[in-house]
């Protein structure tokens, strides 16, 4: 079983009982780096994390042999298969190709043929024979929550709240829920990130006030303002950018390794370079949180290594015109907010981008007060979807209010090209608007509808959702026709359009599945598939997770045997060979317990001659050492 599907149900640093919650319910951040679930039991939100206490890396890996892995082992694996390695992949939910045109510069993805109005992101993955959406992708990362819960909850989940970006468009909505809809959960609600983090923050706190959420994670900018008052939590504004966050850190770190190098700053198109100089970005970056200076090692694909060094002071310089970028959002959002930065009571802190010192000057300075920071701003989501599952699965309770936000404007294409705004932004959710509209020319006996998304004045400049027609109208002179336009946005902020020509009393409507979405034949096409290769697709998991541990094995035997055979016994190494090659025996085949089976041999086999060697090991480290300096170092371990 892979370490992702193994669970503790525990705040960090602590350890806790599994406890069966009743109401399954459960809240989950879908993020572009890691994602977590979380769980309420005893009226507190918990995230539920592996067996080491780590999150979920947001990683899928498509093997040629058809294996599918996620997490640890899948980002362990970007280096040798980066084609074939998925991550970050909610940059591109919801999007079609040319949308992900920005995102592409230092990213190695092959993508599969994607063509018509309707197109989204396809990923060539396992060696090119496979095409997955960004949807599926997410899905995997999800099922393996999903697992999670369900072993540490006893049972199968009533229901699931998956948190989105605030500024996730309707498309990018719609791709979310579809998402879940692929892993078989039942999701009940998509939820604003920074919505949920202050829902945890107001419960914990029962804080009141207004409060500005900056939230910067892996992919994306999220920065709202929200009033806290008597249970209710509404929503003032909101604003950011879904094309920006850590990973775009971690571009410019790996531009300025590359130049260090004399390579040109797109990796010259090596998809594995790319990724190492990537890799090592991100890992000087989450070293300089802490640190004022690391050293940087690259290892090349060519089999060489590249050293170098990074101050904290030549990251900032890197990252600050990137973080720069949120300026202009969170003014303006305070500004639609009708507020003052002074008259807000608090900065609440999301996302682990938001752990970087940089980051955090740059938000007092720009909101003139030191931010919050009392919960782990990686945790922070999670635990407020879990609370926000909880309130529905326990039947809504009255004391808390959710009031979430439209965030951006909705219209209809006019002659001419022009966006007529029938939803503008920031109306509080659930809402609807009613137009009424006539016709340009004589005789026209249908409307062609155009629903946009956006804040420009021409459609050309906005998002398109989504075309249908209204037909079956009698001939009549231009302006006598009479049509009534009816747009709903339910709590996910998914949208729903209504047209009746009010003489005649034809009617069409559409719950708009936007540009870059999923079909609904599609959906149903993949969970068929899902159903009918069940028992496939877990054989295949199994065996491959075999197959990486006797790898792992194998490879741990033949150097203890190389550098520790003096401390063999007669005999002892034709038997460890003997379990060593049974365990090759086993990998060629297709069943996964035989390979288990062989495992377990070679460790019987071995197991005297690990214990010698870990007894040399532990004499080694303490000889000529004094009894207080061996108490010393063990009590610190």
């Amino acid at each position: 079983m892979p370490v992702e599907a193994l669970f503790s149900i525990s705040e960090p640093g602590q350890s806790q009982s599994k406890e069966v919650c009743k109401g399954r319910a459960v809240g989950i951040d879908l993020g572009t780096t890691n994602s977590l679930v979380a769980v309420v039991q005893a009226g507190q939100p918990v995230c539920l994390r592996d067996a080491t206490g780590a999150l979920l890396p947001s990683v899928v890996h498509y093997g040629i042999d058809g294996s599918i892995t996620v997490g640890q082992r899948a980002r362990a694996l970007a280096v040798a298969a980066p084609r074939d390695t998925i991550a970050s992949v909610k940059r591109f939910m919801g999007r079609g190709p040319q949308d992900a045109e920005a995102t592409l510069q230092l990213t190695p993805y092959r993508f599969a043929p994607s063509e018509g109005d309707g197109a989204i992101v396809r990923f060539a993955v396992a060696g090119g024979t496979r095409a997955v959406t960004p949807m599926e992708v997410s899905a995997e990362i999800l099922r393996v929550l999903k697992i999670r819960a369900e072993e540490a909850l006893g049972g199968d989940l009533d229901g699931v709240v998956i948190t989105v970006p605030a500024y996730f468009d309707d498309g990018q909505r719609q791709a979310t829920r579809d998402a879940g809809k692929l892993a078989g959960l039942e999701v009940m609600r998509l939820l604003n990130e920074p919505t949920a983090a202050a829902l945890a923050y107001g419960l914990d706190k029962q804080a009141e006030g207004t409060f500005a959420v900056f939230d910067l994670g892996g992919g994306t900018f999220d920065i709202s303002i929200l009033k806290l008052a008597g249970g209710v939590f509404e929503v003032k504004s909101t604003g950011g950018d879904s094309a920006l966050g850590g990973d775009d850190f971690d571009r410019a770190v790996a531009g300025h390794f590359l130049r260090a190098m004399g390579m040109p700053g797109d990796a010259g198109g090596n998809p594995a370079l790319a990724r190492a100089v990537l890799d090592a970005a991100r890992a000087a970056k989450e070293a300089l949180t802490t640190a004022t200076e690391t050293a940087v090692v690259v290892d090349l694909p060519a089999g060489e290594t590249w050293k170098g060094h990074l101050l904290r002071a030549e990251l900032d310089e890197l990252v600050r015109p990137v973080l720069e970028r949120c300026g202009p959002s969170v003014r303006r959002a305070i500004r639609d907010a009708g507020l003052e930065p002074a008259q807000l009571s608090g900065v609440i802190l999301v996302g682990g981008a938001t752990r970087m010192p940089i980051v955090r000057r740059f938000v007092a300075d720009l909101f003139g007060k030191q931010p919050l920071a009392d919960i782990d701003p990686d945790e922070v989501v999670a635990l407020g979807a879990a609370i926000q599952a909880d309130l529905l699965a326990s039947g809504g309770r009255n004391d808390v209010v959710l009031m979430d936000v439209v965030p951006l404007s909705l219209g209809l294409e006019m002659m001419g090209g022009v966006t007529e705004k029938l939803i503008y932004r920031n109306t509080t959710l659930p809402c609807g608007a009613v137009q009424t509209f006539t016709t340009y020319a004589d005789n026209q006996t249908g409307f062609d509808l155009h629903v946009v998304q956006g804040e420009r004045e021409l459609v050309t400049d906005c998002r398109s959702l989504a075309r249908f027609k209204l037909g079956g109208i009698p001939p009549m002179t231009a302006g006598m026709a009479r049509l009534k336009v009816t747009f709903t946005v339910d709590a996910d902020g998914i949208l729903s359009v209504a047209a009746r020509e009010e003489h005649t009393g034809q009617e069409a409507s559409i719950r708009v599945k936007p540009s870059y979405g999923l079909t609904d034949d599609e959906v149903e096409r993949m969970i068929r598939d899902s159903f009918d290769h069940a028992d496939d697709d877990m054989g295949a998991r199994l065996l491959t997770v075999e197959r990486v541990e006797a790898d792992r094995i194998l490879n741990a035997t033949r150097a203890a045997l190389s550098s520790s055979a003096n401390l063999l016994i007669p005999g002892e190494r034709e038997a460890i060979e003997a379990g060593m090659a049974g365990i090759e025996a086993a990998k060629t085949g297709t069943n996964h317990l035989a390979i288990r089976a062989a495992i377990q041999s070679l460790d019987e086999a071995s197991k005297e001659f690990a214990r010698r060697r870990m007894n040399v090991a532990l004499d080694e480290n303490v000889r000529g050492q004094a009894l207080d300096a061996v108490e010393k170092k063990v009590t610190t371990k």
